[in-house]
């Protein structure tokens, strides 16, 4: 379990987290048909690590993924990247924030079909006014297998490569963290399996750090923690994880 620890308003915890919550809280709605999400979680998640979050449904797990990430706004508590604390930060600062220092995988691979996945791979950057470093995309290209594919559209790509291109897109920027939501939950046995290995390599080769939020127990097994979730509290963590062990805990939450 975590311990809390006490932070004064406008300084940064004293941990090296790449990503940390400290007292956060998150409620849906008011009055007696309030929805307690998050009831007060402290948690860090580790620079160079891969981290999955797991719970129940309804545990708060996706809730929480999505406010350290910068995508959903804290009832309260603070939340903080590195040194940066995003709880405090105006629409536009969190806009320019997440399009820097943050990475999304999701279960939908958010690929648009006019581009090929090279351009697919670019666009937050060249958006941005950034130009990838292409040593870097080379690099990254060559460990996700899609040399002979950047200039093929999604439609031209099976399920497991255009992840593979939402992957490449998450890492070309050097984020701090890579936020994965279910990455592996539109894609067979196979290819899933493809995808968290690749996930897994970018952190133990790289020094990625990521965090995946999945309700898969295998998925989890790719991890080096996991984070357990119910009822919006922390209830208890995983290190070096197998799937039996992952299920043992869940049953223990009635998961």
């Amino acid at each position: 379990m975590s311990v809390p620890v006490m932070t004064v308003p406008g300084e940064a915890p004293p941990t090296t987290a790449a990503v940390r919550a400290v007292d956060l809280r998150k409620t849906y709605g008011k009055g007696e048909t309030a929805v307690h999400a998050l009831g007060g979680v402290d948690v860090g998640f580790e620079r160079g690590r891969f981290t999955a979050i797991m719970g129940p449904s309804g545990s708060g797990k996706s809730t929480l993924m999505h406010c350290l990430a910068g995508l959903d706004t804290a009832t309260a508590g603070q939340v903080w990247l590195g040194d940066t604390e995003l709880t405090s930060l105006r629409d536009d600062q969190l806009t320019k924030l997440r399009r820097d220092r943050i990475g999304f995988v999701f279960q939908a691979f958010n690929l648009l079909p006019v581009l090929t996945a090279a351009e697919n791979m670019t666009l937050p950057m060249q958006l941005a006014g950034r130009r990838p470093d292409r040593a870097w995309m080379d690099d990254v290209v060559a460990r996700l297998g899609l040399r002979d594919r950047l200039g093929h559209r999604p439609y031209e790509l099976s399920g497991g490569q255009q992840q593979r291109v939402a992957v490449a897109r998450a890492l070309l920027p050097r984020p701090d963290v890579v936020f994965a939501d279910e990455p592996t939950g539109n894609l067979d046995s196979r290819a899933g399996a493809e995808v968290l290995g690749l996930l897994r390599s970018s952190v133990r080769e790289t020094g990625q750090t990521v965090v995946m939020v999945t309700h898969d127990p295998v998925a989890a097994a790719y991890a080096d923690r996991v984070v357990l979730l119910a009822d919006g509290q922390l209830a208890g963590e995983v290190h070096h994880p197998t799937a039996d062990a992952v299920i043992d805990a869940l049953r223990g939450l009635g998961g």
